[in-house]
């Protein structure tokens, strides 16, 4: 399916080899087994990724289906498919990092990243630069003899600030470092890091790509083969990969990707255009706006600006705890990318074990409200929010 565009090759979804004849959706492999006859073949198949499907945690034909789907999707040799987002985030930081190594990462991240590299740096003595998402000359300033990796988000959580990924990946690469990026907010639709250098994408499923907030997942696609085997082994063994009706729904999701991204996105410009000339709005974060810092390098990087965007009250807190209070349509509640618009408060939710330095440094306040944009009608959207700011 190389020769077809995302749009077409996420309707025809690659299917587990059948005897002369295959179903139209991907079947649900039940299973926590597999039987042989031939003892080589099972012996063969416990120990690569790609071989005969064995055992559940080592391979299932629908989890194949949806890495091969992905792995297609992002341009990979291959991808491995985890129980969760932060499952893919650990099953790669965990499975190429050794203690001493040290890690470059973008100052903002997702809060649940940061924690896992928090984590790394108290247990496993991993030490960390953190540098802008945009600047190839200060990653290359970081480098140290023991660097190992590079870790950024193509759209960072939650204000939204795009990645410099050409000039980051290849600066990585000239210093012969693994590069990593968190590609959940722009989904393959909107950016495909691995075209622009990258070595590993990883994506929580749970969001765009499953996209109807029923399934929790994670997958990683990585470029070379080497990578591939390296974090599928360690995935495996630490009891990370994915459960077959998990996949099955994703899969079930990618198909309505292209519409549902279309969407979000037209939704999401409405929104922020208008929040920004609100005079109950301080800034409002989101990379289609010009005043945004991140707006040049996304208009060359991105087809549209994705579906996520923050903004700020004039009121801090109290007000960001009034308006969360306010709103009648738009839902209180955690994660992205589903049909419905959704909203938070990243201080105190998803970003509540940084500091206060750390706060800052990621760019979030304590009237920051970040809005995840669902597919509802937009002015029934504008209206929820207008009455809830006033």
């Amino acid at each position: 399916m190389t020769e077809f565009r995302p749009e077409t090759r996420t309707v025809h979804l690659p299917h587990p080899p059948l005897n002369g004849s295959r179903p139209i959706s991907v079947p649900i492999y039940q299973t926590s087994g597999f039987v042989f006859d031939d003892p080589a073949v099972f012996a063969d198949g416990m120990g690569r990724p790609d071989g005969a499907f064995v055992y559940g945690r080592l391979s299932n034909p629908t989890v194949r289906s949806l890495e091969e789907a992905v792995a297609g999707l992002e341009g990979g040799v291959g991808a491995v498919a985890t129980g969760s987002g932060m499952g893919a985030i650990n099953s790669v930081l965990l499975g190429l990092l050794k203690p001493g190594d040290h890690l470059i990462a973008q100052k903002p991240l997702y809060g649940g990243t940061a924690g896992t590299i928090n984590d790394l740096i108290e247990r496993f003595q991993i030490t960390v630069s953190y540098v802008s998402e945009a600047d190839p000359q200060a990653l290359r300033a970081a480098v140290r003899p023991e660097t190992k990796l590079v870790y950024l988000e193509t759209i960072a959580n939650p204000v939204t600030q795009v990645a410099d990924l050409p000039g980051m990946c290849a600066a990585a690469r000239e210093a012969g470092l693994i590069s990593v990026v968190d590609n959940t907010f722009a989904s393959p639709i909107l950016c495909r890091p691995l075209e622009h250098g990258a070595d590993v994408v990883v994506h929580s499923t749970t969001k765009y790509l499953s996209g109807h907030t029923d399934v929790l997942g994670g997958i990683a696609v990585f470029a070379s083969d080497e990578l591939y085997r390296k974090v599928w082994s360690f995935a495996v063994g630490l009891g990370a990969t994915a459960d077959p009706f998990a996949a099955w729904l994703t899969l079930r999701g990618i198909q309505t990707l292209p519409l549902r991204m279309e969407r979000h996105c037209f939704n999401t410009r409405e929104l922020a255009v208008r929040l920004n000339d609100h005079p109950s709005v301080s800034a409002v974060h989101w990379p289609g706006l010009p005043s945004h810092p991140s707006y040049e390098l996304a208009a060359k990087l991105l087809p549209d600006f994705g579906g996520v965007f923050s903004f700020d009250l004039a009121g801090g807190r109290a007000a960001g705890e009034r308006f969360m209070s306010s709103v009648r349509l738009a839902l209180l509640a955690p994660s992205l990318g589903g049909v419905e618009t959704l909203i938070l408060h990243p201080a105190s939710t998803s970003h509540r074990m940084l500091t206060g330095e750390e706060l800052v440094r990621n760019g979030i306040g304590e009237g920051t409200i970040r809005v995840a944009v669902g597919i509802e009608h937009v002015e029934d959207l504008w209206a929820d929010f207008e009455q809830a700011l006033s």
